[in-house]
């Protein structure tokens, strides 16, 4: 009798304990989580990648986290997003590290060209590989993950050969391949994904790197012709919070943040929205007026070969803030080899 007595009082107190965890995870108070970015709000990343994440943290935090979206450059223009992370413009962020070239050197490694093939495991690795080096590169915010697209060169007329940058004005992505425009002799057009149609329209800029399927989303389609079939570089992105909003949450609403905000999220989303990027090249393909720029094997070792440069100046960035960068480049390498990049 005693010990069925003893039982029923810990089987009470365990439920107890249950009904009260269970009540203080019902009685989180809820918050509104700003996402600011600047794409187009019918952007395939934003199906692809935002929306299923922010329906995600819904759920799982029991609909006491709530995500209020804001595309096209609302709060910010496109290089200001980070800043705006960390200053509370808004909560969290969608920023590509390569539009302050110099800002953040260590994760500008992903934007070396001919090193990423595959989206997805290509995000995945340079996540995993970032992430002892965010802590101090992007000590201002709390990093959710990292992702990235891979691109190549569209212009108004073909490009075969490194040489033919020469005197060209090119829209680069990012500050390294901005700096690989400047060695082939390219003069360089600063201006963002948003405003990449209106340089070329303006005959401000000849030719871009971009992403196959953001070529058709933005329109550019409209005004390049021709595009040539190789990896050339990835971009990089990465999604920042705000600290002091992360700071407020309560524990189970933390919880739900790091558990979307970890590797698996990463290459979830590289691999959804890379390859939906990387199937605009059949669309474009199929479209009348549009080439498909081909390279022979030779063509394509020239472009690697004249490459080679920007390695060793990445190197010397990462040795310049305490980091041995042939280390750093060759962890990464195994980071891709890993994941079978």
């Amino acid at each position: 009798m005693t010990s069925r007595f003893t039982f029923a009082i810990r089987a009470a107190a365990v439920a107890a304990l249950a009904a009260c965890t269970l009540g203080a995870q019902a009685q989180d108070k809820p918050v509104e989580l700003k996402f600011a970015h600047w794409l187009p709000g019918t952007h395939p990343l934003a199906k692809t990648g935002f929306e299923p994440w922010a329906k995600s943290v819904e759920a799982a935090s029991k609909g006491s986290i709530k995500i209020a979206f804001f595309p096209a450059q609302q709060l910010g223009k496109a290089a200001d997003h980070y800043d705006m992370a960390r200053d509370g413009i808004a909560d969290m962020t969608w920023v590509n590290p390569g539009y302050q070239a110099g800002r953040f050197p260590m994760i500008a490694a992903g934007e070396l060209p001919f090193l990423i093939n595959k989206p997805g495991p290509g995000s995945a690795a340079l996540d995993a590989w970032y992430r002892k080096y965010a802590a101090n590169e992007m000590k201002d915010v709390k990093l959710c993950f990292t992702h990235l697209h891979v691109g190549t060169l569209h212009a108004k007329k073909p490009i075969t050969e490194p040489g033919q940058i020469k005197g060209m004005k090119m829209r680069s992505s990012n500050g390294t391949n901005a700096a690989f425009m400047s060695l082939l002799g390219g003069t360089n057009v600063q201006v963002s994904a948003p405003e990449a149609r209106d340089a070329l329209d303006k005959g401000v800029a000849d030719a871009l790197s971009f992403p196959w399927g953001s070529i058709i989303t933005f329109g550019i389609d409209k005004a390049t012709k021709f595009h040539t079939d190789m990896r050339l570089y990835a971009s990089d992105f990465v999604w920042v919070m705000n600290k002091g909003w992360y700071d407020k949450l309560a524990a189970g609403q933390k919880k739900v943040i790091d558990d979307h905000c970890n590797n698996e999220w990463a290459g979830k989303v590289g691999a959804a929205w890379g390859d939906e990027e990387d199937s605009g090249q059949g669309k474009l393909e199929k479209t009348p007026g549009h080439t498909i720029v081909k390279l022979t094997p030779a063509q394509l070792d020239s472009w690697k070969k004249a490459a080679e440069p920007l390695y060793a100046t990445w190197t010397a960035s990462a040795d310049k803030v305490g980091v041995n960068g042939k280390q750093a480049l060759e962890d990464l390498r195994k980071e891709l080899a890993a994941r079978k990049d």
